[in-house]
């Protein structure tokens, strides 16, 4: 049995080796003839279809048919070349639109042209040769007519229910190729799978819709339909917003439960949700009877002073094409409030303004009769005011013996000189009485003394002090006049003291400005 099958299957191995070869081949040489393998138009341009046999030294061209594969019908022949025979544009769909693009044409570059291509026209063109000795070989072009398609997009009315009902609609019409449809949206719903219809001039036209079970709270919502097309550059989004019918519902606001005898202007409103807008507002009594307090203005009723006839319920009906809404409200007249008396407040209120304006008289008497003293206590110059007692410049003390005023001779000089001077250094220092020397039967004061200018310049000083000064210094005057040389400005005396005797301690008196002072000391 084997042998006999054996010359059998062998001769099968080699009809199928011969095969494969065959078509081996045949995808070679079909790689020979050179085509564009896609190429896109729009209806009513002109289309050029190229097609080479680049390398054909080996290769005997015989004759080039051009043949049209329509996206539905039959092959047929569209164009033949024969370098003996010519040209010949046999009958079909694109005759009296197609030529060769050469004239005359060549073997070696045989391309076509198409005026005035319609959506039909698309298709596959074969540029076929008859070649010796390899046979037929061929290259494919596949014609795809652009249209660029009508997009557009609505939302549908309905009336919420129970039912799953479409609520927008989307198209994209007229189209080459079919365009894709997708939905965009956040509310429970699904889109449908969209629906392509082939026209009559092989456009097509895609349609989708959004269906969901219509409620209220999906009234005004967005759902958004995308559309995507060769021919657009970017998506095209058309956003609506759902329209969902329903009857109002009705809420009245406004009533706090603290409704009193003698309270006005209380409000009430009615507040109201549809779709259709509501036609009619109408305010009820659950007695039929509205009462004279109130006043009603469209959703709005105000009682203009609560008494016992509004201790009733209030209803709100609202209307529109689809039914009528309600709500009510009902209201509990209450006794007024105590009111208690505001004596005790209004006295308490009367003492403590009393009390603050003594208060503010107080501290104005007091900071007065502070600013009086300073001013007493203190000294003014020649003319020019100062903030404080503090811008001496400089100040000397001299006591004495005795508290009177009283001429005399060069007293006991062991007391103290206090100096009190500006600057760096300031403050009192003491000078000893060696500082001093005596002239003529006087103390006269050294150069680190203040002189009496100086003093004067200080403006520290009142007006009789000032007077007292201009006594002294003429006196002085005189006596400076029989000096040979240049010697003190300013001489202090004691008052009815003996020569003999000191200054006593406690004649030293605090002032208000902080300053110390002698109470026998003559002020220069």
């Amino acid at each position: 049995m084997i042998g006999v099958n054996c010359p059998n299957r062998l001769r099968k191995m080699i009809l199928v080796w011969s095969l494969g070869l065959l078509l081996t081949i045949q995808g070679v040489t079909a790689q020979r003839v050179k085509v564009e393998p896609e190429v896109m138009s729009y209806p009513g341009e002109a289309v050029n279809l190229r097609c080479q046999f680049p390398n054909s030294a080996d290769t005997r061209l015989t004759q080039v048919t051009w043949i049209l594969e329509p996206t539905d019908g039959e092959r047929t022949n569209i164009a033949v070349f024969h370098p003996t025979f010519g040209v010949n544009y046999p009958a079909s769909p694109v005759a009296g639109r197609v030529t060769f693009t050469q004239s005359p044409p060549s073997l070696e570059n045989p391309s076509i042209q198409i005026r005035d291509v319609k959506m039909t026209d698309e298709g596959r063109y074969i540029c076929e040769y008859a070649t010796y000795p390899s046979g037929t070989e061929q290259g494919v072009t596949n014609l795809i007519m652009l249209a660029k398609p009508k997009n557009s997009a609505s939302a549908v009315t309905v009336v919420a229910g129970t039912a799953t009902v479409v609520v927008a609609r989307c198209e994209s019409a007229n189209g080459r190729p079919a365009s894709t449809l997708t939905w965009v949206t956040s509310v429970s719903g699904n889109g449908t799978t969209p629906v392509k219809t082939m026209n009559a001039d092989n456009t097509v036209t895609v349609k989708s819709e959004y269906r969901l079970v219509p409620t209220p709270k999906d009234n005004g919502k967005e759902v958004s339909c995308v559309v995507r097309h060769r021919t657009q550059k970017q998506p095209e989004s058309f956003p609506m917003k759902l329209s969902i019918e329903y009857p109002p519902v009705v809420k009245i606001s406004g009533y706090d439960n603290n409704w009193y005898v003698g309270r006005t202007n209380v409000l009430l409103t009615c507040e109201a949700q549809s779709n259709p807008f509501p036609t009619t507002v109408v305010w009820k009594t659950l007695t039929g009877v509205i009462p004279e307090t109130v006043q009603i203005k469209e959703n709005k009723l105000t009682v203009l002073k609560v008494d016992e006839s509004v201790n009733t319920t209030f209803i709100c009906e609202v209307k529109n094409r689809l039914g009528i809404g309600k709500d009510q409200v009902t209201a509990n007249v209450r006794e007024p409030p105590t009111v208690q008396s505001n004596a005790g407040v209004v006295a308490g209120a009367v003492i403590g303004s009393l009390l603050a304006l003594l208060l503010v008289g107080a501290i104005i008497g007091v900071l007065v009769t502070h600013h009086r003293r300073q001013q007493q206590g203190g000294y003014r110059g020649n003319g020019k005011s100062h903030g404080s007692a503090y811008d001496i410049k400089a100040r000397l003390f001299g006591p004495s013996k005795n508290g009177t005023n009283g001429g005399g001779g060069v007293g006991n000089n062991n007391g103290p000189i206090y100096t009190y001077r500006d600057g760096p250094e300031a403050g009192l220092t003491e000078k000893s009485n060696h500082g001093l020397q005596q002239h003529q039967g006087g103390v006269a004061l050294l150069s680190t003394t203040p002189t009496a200018q100086d003093i004067l310049l200080s403006g520290e000083m009142d007006e009789a002090e000032r007077r007292k000064f201009d006594e002294v210094e003429m006196e002085e005057d005189e006596r400076y006049d029989h000096f040979d040389r240049a010697g003190p400005i300013l001489q202090l005396r004691p008052h009815n003291e003996d020569l003999t005797g000191s200054y006593i301690d406690d004649d030293m008196e605090s002032q208000r400005d902080g300053s110390v002072i002698s109470r026998t000391a003559v002020y220069v």
